[in-house]
């Protein structure tokens, strides 16, 4: 294929199409690659999409768009072995128009948002692999595909291939990513009718409910559960750093059996059906891992960019922002006819000045003190499990005595001072 494109998107994750999409709508000629059969096929997220980021690309997507609840409620869990503690919120403004997020099914979700770049004038090619970029005289021209005649040329080639992105590392854009920058997520969708899920998670015609799990559902290990309510479905998962996984010397599918059969658990997903079972790496680095994101006719967006907030469970909001900020560089280059890195760095600012990097940047130090101080998930989650089943059990004993029952069952081990100490990091790290 000789012909040349203003732009070559290669992924077709949320990022790559809000990229590809805005380029096309805008006028230019866009040539979008997925390695698998159609997009969403090799694409795993929990299943959480929020509504702003994607209205800013397709206006009131949300009434043809294949989405399965509105969430009006989020729920979490802090699990011990036989018990958790619970707190979240629940707002009916949530479950109407416009809605805050939605729970998706992403071969689904995909599929609809690929098509709609299509409309657009997106040439979509499926079932292709980006080998390496062309690189000539220090800027990127195109990329090399594993088909025959494979070469294909573009003015910027955009990189959305993923969290482990070979083509950023073969640009020198990043290093290898350490254990503790990336987590493992395994997650299965299991078939539960309507009434069922209605009943069992409190919820009414056209309302879901998320919760997030921590804890018990890791081992202790740093990391997070989740459980998101479809139409007629269940999204359940687990995940850990490599590192932790490593260390634990776990297996992610015997992590994801140990939380389907935990007594909290099970009772939700009694009777289902397991339809489907995924994998993924998921991009947990946060601010310091970001990686150079605009070169001479390249830029780097989504899960490759490393945009992933693990503290607010945010990624696929990231991912679209950033395709759609890469886009509005592109255009601009496309206009002065300049693809030099100074010109696409507009990109890079505009991604600097916006929320992502500031909320990334916010929580910067918050992954690395949970995953070197174990103590955060082993032992103040089962003490507070311990703490509220002291202080809500009738027993006789005046509440003052349970009261520095509680308190010394905190500083017994630790200390006061370290108690604190503790308390004060968590605070900075995520204040």
């Amino acid at each position: 294929m000789s012909e040349k494109f203003d732009v070559i998107v290669v992924g077709a994750g949320p990022a790559g199409t809000a990229c590809a999409y805005t380029c096309a709508k805008n006028g230019l000629k866009v040539l979008q690659i997925e390695r698998g059969e159609y997009p969403g096929s090799k694409n795993v997220m929990g299943g959480v999409l929020y509504r702003k980021q994607t209205e800013e690309i397709i206006p009131e997507f949300w009434k043809e768009a294949p989405l399965e609840r509105p969430i009006i409620e989020q729920r979490f869990w802090m699990m011990d072995k036989e018990s958790t503690v619970s707190f979240g919120y629940k707002g009916l403004e949530w479950g109407v128009e416009p809605y805050n997020n939605f729970t998706v099914l992403r071969a689904h979700f995909d599929q609809w948002f690929a098509k709609k770049g299509v409309e657009e004038g997106v040439l979509l090619i499926n079932e292709t692999v980006v080998t390496e970029c062309i690189v000539e005289d220090g800027k990127v021209i195109g990329v090399r595909t594993d088909r025959p005649d494979g070469e294909i040329f573009a003015d910027v080639v955009v990189l959305a291939d993923g969290v482990n992105s070979l083509l950023a590392k073969q640009l020198g854009f990043h290093n290898e990513l350490k254990p503790d920058q990336v987590a493992l997520t395994a997650m299965e969708v299991i078939n539960l009718p309507k009434d069922k899920i209605n009943d069992r998670f409190n919820l009414q015609e056209n309302q879901g409910c998320t919760i997030e799990i921590f804890g018990d559902s890791t081992k202790g290990n740093l990391g997070t559960a989740f459980i998101y309510t479809n139409k007629e479905s269940i999204n359940i998962g687990v995940g850990t750093t490599l590192s932790s996984m490593i260390k634990a010397k776990m297996k992610p599918y015997e992590l994801l059996d140990y939380l389907k059969n935990h007594p909290m658990v099970a009772p939700l997903l009694a009777g289902g059906e397991s339809t489907e079972y995924l994998a993924h790496l998921i991009p947990e680095g946060g601010f310091r891992a970001v990686p150079k994101v605009a070169g001479n006719g390249v830029v780097v967006i989504g899960d490759a960019a490393q945009l992933v907030n693990a503290i607010h469970r945010e990624g696929s909001n990231m991912a679209m922002a950033s395709g759609k900020m890469a886009a509005e560089a592109v255009i601009h280059a496309k206009e002065r006819n300049d693809y030099s890195e100074t010109s696409l760095n507009s990109y890079r600012e505009a991604l600097y000045a916006s929320s992502i990097m500031k909320d990334l940047e916010k929580y910067k130090d918050a992954a690395h003190l949970f995953e070197s101080s174990p103590q955060y998930f082993k032992e103040y989650v089962p003490m507070m499990n311990q703490a509220m089943s002291k202080f809500f059990t009738v027993d006789g004993t005046p509440k003052k005595e349970k009261q520095k029952q509680i308190i010394k069952g905190f500083t017994s081990e630790r200390g006061t001072f370290g108690v604190m100490k503790d308390l004060y990091r968590a605070w900075k790290a995520v204040k």
